[in-house]
């Protein structure tokens, strides 16, 4: 097992990977921009390196810092997190080459499934079903996009192959508008990932977003830990997340978890993943596989008691992993609430000091946040400060939980979006459980609208 582990991150996800080695007797490095040098995770850590200026392009993502912060402290490997350098292959591969041990999947997988392409054609062999759409990218003679656009059927959607996080993306509904909507988004994917390479798939109109969680380790061995709903999102962007996803019929999420862990030992994957899907009309449709740790991982913890972070160590160490499918029993239900520093209404970004922070407390509920009493929250980074885990028996008493532990919750100083989750705690639709990815971005137009 390592001795010291250097966490290339920072905020919540820094804090919760600095408790999983804490408890597992693994002293932590702390990397830091000059922004985060009071943060409580760098308080708390073992030893603390300034990597750079607040800009993430000068600190967190500066590969040359991290890995001379890991040679400096004798750190033996490196857990990136989510975000930032974590779905990186030229920064895994560095840090292998470096002599250090990346905490995640081997480069080449990062590679294979971070293109969106190659991960279809891998998925595809591998038996997962896939959103129907072009066979790899998009050729470059007009004719051929139309003929392939046609096949697929409208309305459509034109993806960029290194897109990620909601970006590349532009939904077609008529022939006339397919060529001009391709070039856009290659010369909009060029521009935001360095690979001008798109393709397209059938759009469904009101799916769920279903995904399922992963840990595989070297030996080929590997369990899916049940699955998530994440379809409460912003442009993309996940807000609430649940687990297990309700009003799925059981075999069918038996049937997909199963196939998942299939696909790990097929491509030889290795680590923490998770396979993300559009859920419509009873059929699961593969959209992106993300070989990393997921925001929210606590939710998947709470309905199986598995540490998810504490499996990564292990089987980066080379350990075999201690859990067998038989082993993942799933009980209760979880619900997660991402508390962002932004305004509940225009979702405009809320960065400042925070004069007052409490949080919530009582049967089953988890915070997960490196904020407190008068924090300066920057305006370098991403909004979210915190998420807010409530567990149950049953849903109905995870919502329960959640909408009293939100009421009990004070954030002042800047804005957050917890009138948001509190008013989504009492929605009739999302109390029913199963609403598609558009529900939330609807509601909130409505109400924009005064309907």
């Amino acid at each position: 097992m390592f001795e010291k582990i250097l966490i290339a991150n920072r905020g919540e996800i820094a804090l919760r990977i600095q408790r999983a080695c804490r408890e597992m007797g693994i002293k932590t490095v702390a990397v830091h921009s000059e922004a985060d040098a009071e943060a409580k995770y760098v308080k708390l850590a073992d030893e603390s390196v300034c990597i750079g200026p607040a800009a993430s392009n000068l600190s967190y993502l500066n590969v040359p810092a991290i890995i001379s912060a890991a040679e400096v402290t004798d750190a033996q490997a490196i857990h990136p997190g989510y975000g930032f350098l974590s779905e990186n292959a030229d920064f895994a591969e560095r840090v292998d080459k470096s002599g250090f041990v990346f905490i995640g999947p081997r480069a080449e997988t990062i590679r294979l499934m971070g293109d969106k392409v190659s991960a279809k054609v891998a998925m595809k062999k591998a038996g997962i079903p896939c959103v129907p759409g072009s066979e790899g990218a998009l050729s470059e003679i007009p004719e051929e996009i139309l003929k392939t656009a046609h096949a697929v059927g409208y309305p459509l959607i034109i993806k960029a192959a290194g897109g990620g996080g909601g970006r590349g993306m532009r939904v077609v509904h008529t022939e006339a508008a397919v060529l001009n909507a391709v070039a856009m988004t290659r010369a909009e994917a060029q521009a935001a990932f360095g690979n001008p390479m798109v393709y397209l798939e059938k759009f469904l109109e009101n799916p769920r977003h279903i995904e399922i969680q992963v840990v595989a380790d070297k030996f080929r061995n590997a369990v899916y830990l049940g699955d998530r709903d994440c379809s409460m999102q912003r442009r993309h962007q996940k807000i609430i997340e649940e687990a297990p996803a309700p009003h799925l019929p059981p075999r069918a999420r038996i049937r997909i978890g199963e196939r998942c862990a299939e696909a790990c030992r097929k491509i030889g994957y290795e680590s923490a993943g998770t396979f993300e899907f559009l859920y419509d009309k009873g059929e699961f449709y593969f959209i992106e596989m993300n070989t990393r740790l997921q925001v929210e991982h606590p939710v998947t913890e709470m309905i199986t008691g598995i540490d998810i972070v504490q499996l990564q160590i292990r089987i980066a160490a080379g350990e075999r992993m201690p859990v067998k499918q038989r082993d993942v029993i799933l009980k209760g239900h979880a619900v997660e609430c991402r508390i962002n520093a932004e305004d509940p209404r225009k979702f405009t970004p809320s960065p400042g000091r925070v004069t007052s922070w409490h949080m919530p407390g009582g049967p089953g509920i988890r915070v997960d946040t490196h904020v407190y009493n008068n924090y300066f929250v920057p305006p370098h980074y991403d909004s979210l400060i915190g998420k807010l885990i409530a567990y149950g028996d049953t849903r109905e008493q995870a919502i329960a939980r959640m909408a009293i532990a939100l009421s009990e919750t004070v954030v002042e100083g800047i804005k957050t979006n917890l009138p948001l989750h509190a008013e989504l705690m009492q929605d009739a639709a999302f109390r029913r459980g199963g609403t598609s990815i558009h529900y939330l971005e609807q509601k909130i137009a409505k109400s924009v609208k005064g309907e």
